[in-house]
């Protein structure tokens, strides 16, 4: 497993395909970081499938219905958007066409995709288990979907 440099800032997700790691990087957006701690705190992410994965795309999570329609509770966040390129292991918010509608889902690069730079909230990098996230079994929708069995903040992992 990757070294853990920032415990506070790092994601465990254990997905049904294997671990995956994500370095946070509250310098880029501190309000997203901030949102998505509070809800694996709160245990919101456990359970939730890749509702949306697209070959040499990306895999996107975070919806409560498992559709790509919901959220969290909590209202919408401000866009952080940044110059962090969108390439193999960005984790980004997923949003409707309003720049200020991220909520708790959520994607992950499989390759590099530019054409999203400075136009959603980049948020992470996967620093191990990339290996796991190519694994994700890929539709829109799809079908019997992968999930995320668990996602914890390293810092309360004991």
């Amino acid at each position: 497993m990757a070294a853990i440099k920032d415990p506070e800032n790092t994601l465990l997700i254990e997905t049904s395909k294997g671990n995956v790691v994500i370095a946070m990087r509250p310098d880029l957006a501190p309000g997203h970081v901030a949102h998505i701690k509070k809800l694996a705190r709160e245990g919101f992410y456990d359970g939730i499938v890749f509702h949306r994965v697209i070959e040499g795309f990306m895999a996107q999570t975070g919806c409560p219905k498992g559709l790509g329609t919901g959220g969290s509770k909590y209202p919408n966040l401000k866009a952080e958007f940044n110059a962090e390129p969108h390439v193999r292991g960005t984790c980004s918010m997923a949003r409707s066409s309003m720049p200020d509608s991220a909520n708790s889902q959520f994607f992950i690069c499989f390759g590099d995709a530019g054409f999203l730079n400075k136009q959603y909230t980049v948020w992470g990098k996967v620093i191990d288990g990339m290996d796991n996230v190519d694994k994700i079994k890929r539709g829109e929708p799809v079908q019997n979907p992968d999930k995320m069995i668990s996602v914890k903040v390293a810092a309360d992992v004991k």
